[in-house]
């Protein structure tokens, strides 16, 4: 028996045509991933930048902390396979939404204070015992607001495989992923006026060392102008997830048409899921793309705004809104891709080529830092945005095409895992490479440089990944593999 062959569930009422997302609920869709955006730069931006370079906390420490809210990213397939099997109030995606919205814009809240607490610590008595224990105590909550991106993000991203169709799906991804871009932007744009704090620039930054603590803010002003910023921000993006996805599951989800397992849901558990998940080797090897690609792309997280202002002399206002060039040039390569790209070169090879530009971009950013070129240095974040978006589309689109319409949120958990797992371990290894570096080379930019060329060795050897996967295959082995689930003989 085959998939065709499987009986339908007991229906006696035909399945209504269901209409086509339009343009308007597409960009509608993308609020949430704008607000996600808003919180990327509230916690990698400002309470990075706030920890590492006012506060004095030691970088890998607050690498660690932060990165931590990756570390938790195998929840994602869990969260994946609940919102296949377990829908809330009638609705597969919705409830688990809104859940995680609510509790990751609180909690991003909570970190902040912590980080105070951090460093009113620093400042009464160093690293003491009670530094370490408030720098654990980070860790946990961003371990918790992990969870919460987790059971918000990845079942959203499932809901943009159900209401779309292989027609639309690309120019669906261009602009919901291009709202992400957006919120980076406004997000840097905040983060700027935020930190515009004239007694921390230009040569300060230069002799900055972390181990002192003369040079540490005053935490009572800098707590009263950032708090507020962190209830209204969360707030407003906690609005934007829910004006973002009212209705949509119930007006354009094909869950329901596509899925044989609607009302029998209990014949996919975890274990089954999982094995649908690795009954192709196109799937290791699409997990190891991914897990290469999103290291390569993001270790300069954690350096660029000590890049620039170590090596160009640059104020902590001036190097966040090198994010704000990074998320322009990424907005306009998502947008022009998925309309007009994508269509005409497909899905890998639009990846590859992004893959290549990404390449040339990390040389031109060491040769401004070797010129000491801040229009350089500009120039190529624009253009690293606009190959980060050709890739972000093509790769994103690839991801949507290796997932089973029965199981996709244990799918899109799979690679969400993969990102995220890539995401902490980037946050990490790109200090600990920095560090390594100013061990090595005496001359900073040397030192920076050491990031930027190790990224461009991990893109090579994604585009070598690349080159193995086939969607053919993994639509195959899949589909069989899921036959034998439904026929119940793969253990259960």
């Amino acid at each position: 028996m085959t998939i065709n062959d499987i009986p339908e569930t007991a229906d006696p009422k035909p399945h209504k045509p269901l209409p086509k997302i339009k343009l308007l609920t597409m960009f509608r869709l993308g609020l949430f991933q704008m607000g996600l955006g808003i919180m990327s730069l509230l916690t990698l931006g400002v309470i990075n930048r706030i920890m590492i370079d006012e506060l004095t906390v030691l970088p890998w420490i607050a690498a660690t902390a932060i990165a931590m809210y990756q570390f938790v990213s195998p929840a994602r397939v869990w969260f994946g396979q609940l919102s296949d099997t377990k829908p809330i109030k009638g609705y597969h995606r919705t409830g688990y939404v809104w859940m995680g919205a609510l509790l990751f814009t609180s909690l991003a809240f909570v970190a902040l204070q912590v980080v105070w607490q951090l460093g009113s610590s620093i400042q009464a008595t160093g690293w003491s015992w009670v530094s370490y224990g408030w720098a654990i105590v980070l860790g946990v909550i961003f371990g918790c607001y992990g969870l919460a991106l987790s059971m918000s993000s990845t079942p959203f991203a499932a809901m943009l495989v159900d209401v779309s169709d292989e027609d639309n799906r690309s120019q669906l991804i261009g602009i919901v992923w291009s709202m992400l871009m957006v919120g980076i932007v406004v997000g840097a744009i905040v983060s700027s006026q935020l930190l515009n704090t004239p007694e921390i620039c230009g040569k300060a930054i230069l002799s900055y060392d972390p181990t002192e603590t003369a040079k540490m803010a005053n935490i009572a002003i800098l707590r009263a102008t950032v708090n507020p910023v962190f209830i209204i921000m969360p707030l407003v993006v906690l609005v934007m997830c829910f004006l973002a996805t009212w209705g949509v599951e119930s007006r354009y989800s094909r869950f329901g048409m596509r899925s044989q397992t609607v009302q029998r849901e209990d014949q996919i558990g975890l274990k089954d899921a999982l094995n649908v998940l690795t009954a192709s080797r196109q799937t290791g090897l699409f997990f190891s793309f991914i897990l290469i690609l999103t290291l390569s792309l993001f270790m300069q997280d954690t350096v660029m705004e000590p890049y620039g202002g170590e090596v160009f002399g640059m104020c902590i206002s001036e190097t966040t809104q090198l994010n704000a060039f990074f998320g322009t040039g990424t907005l306009f390569g998502i947008a022009s891709t998925g309309f007009f790209v994508v269509p005409r070169l497909g899905k890998q090879r639009t990846t590859k080529l992004g893959c290549i530009l990404a390449t040339g971009c990390f040389t031109l950013i060491v040769l401004a830092g070797a010129l000491e070129s801040q229009s350089l240095l500009k120039s190529g974040l624009l253009f690293f945005g606009l190959a980060s978006g050709m890739i972000t589309a093509g790769a994103t689109s690839l991801m949507l095409d290796l997932t089973v319409a029965e199981t996709a949120g244990t799918f899109i958990g799979a690679w969400g895992l993969a990102q995220a797992i890539a995401r902490g371990l980037s946050t990490v290894l790109g200090g600990v490479v920095l560090n390594f570096g100013k061990l090595v080379f005496t001359v900073p930019v040397l030192s920076y440089g050491l990031v930027f060329v190790i990224q461009g060795f991990g893109m090579m050897v994604a585009i070598w990944l690349l080159g193995k996967v086939n969607i053919q295959e993994f639509r195959d082995n899949a589909k069989s593999a899921l036959s034998m689930v439904m026929e119940g003989e793969l253990d259960g």
